[in-house]
């Protein structure tokens, strides 16, 4: 039941939730929209002016700058090791490592909004600025491909292992493009990026509100409750293996990370 979520009072605070610990504030800022939390719970990246800065254990180092700001939807991704981030340069994606050593290009990409990174660090996916599609870098081979059967998305939450499935929130034509940020919830659509199939999330009795893949292959899928929030986790036949619920607290705060 560990993670991290997000919350504006004035300000994004990001806080870890650990039970039975509790809460522990690992970032607060004030002036960036672009951030991601390590797949270890214990760094934040954002972008802060033109600069990728990286917070951890407190302090923060800048590890790359000319970086694109004040766009929410270029938000860096962290590797599935926690040691290196993904952020955009145009069209260009490159990694750096968390202590700013490192930093190449590894392809472009046509689907640079809300990068995530597949946990056996194969492949990166992003949505289109347009909203109009979702695109998989592959880090092996530096090629970008559009994914089958997503029109318009304006968030892309995670990949499967492998990066065949992806989540996304897929949009009607009449539906609003948003302006980029991280969406406090939302129905998540999981997609077959080789046939385009959608594949149902089989979860009934409350509405689906978000969806992360695990590094073993298994979904969390996030279901709104009246007071708390709860998480169904499904195997790779779609079957309910466990529930948990989050604190109360977190009800009305974004998840960004399932550690």
């Amino acid at each position: 039941g560990a993670a991290v979520y997000v919350h504006y009072d004035g300000a994004y605070r990001i806080d870890r939730h650990h039970p039975p610990s509790g809460w522990k504030a690992l970032a607060r800022l004030k002036d960036s929209v672009q951030f991601a939390v390590s797949p270890d719970g214990r760094k934040v990246a954002y972008v802060s002016g033109s600069a990728l800065r990286v917070r951890a254990d407190g302090k923060v180092r800048t590890v790359a700058r000319g970086v694109p700001g004040d766009v929410p939807c270029l938000t860096p991704a962290w590797s599935p090791d926690s040691r290196r981030v993904a952020y955009v340069d145009g069209s260009r994606v490159r990694v750096v490592g968390a202590d700013g050593r490192g930093d190449r290009v590894v392809g472009r990409t046509g689907g640079p909004c809300h990068l995530t990174w597949s946990p056996d660090g194969r492949y990166l996916a992003g949505y289109a600025g347009t909203t109009r599609g979702v695109h998989r870098l592959d880090l092996t081979t530096g090629k970008s491909v559009k994914v089958k059967g997503v029109g318009l998305a304006n968030h892309v939450q995670s990949l499967s292992p492998g990066g065949r499935y992806v989540v996304v929130h897929a949009l009607r034509p009449d539906d609003p493009g948003g302006d980029g940020s991280w969406p406090v919830w939302f129905t998540p659509t999981v997609v077959d990026t080789v046939t385009g199939r959608r594949v149902p999330i089989p979860v009934r009795g409350a509405r689906v509100i978000g969806a992360f893949y695990l590094a073993d292959g298994r979904l969390v899928a996030r279901l709104h409750g009246r007071t708390a929030n709860r998480w169904a986790v499904l195997d790779a036949k779609g079957r309910v293996s466990q529930w948990l619920t989050e604190p109360a607290s977190a009800r009305r705060r974004s998840l960004l990370q399932v550690l």
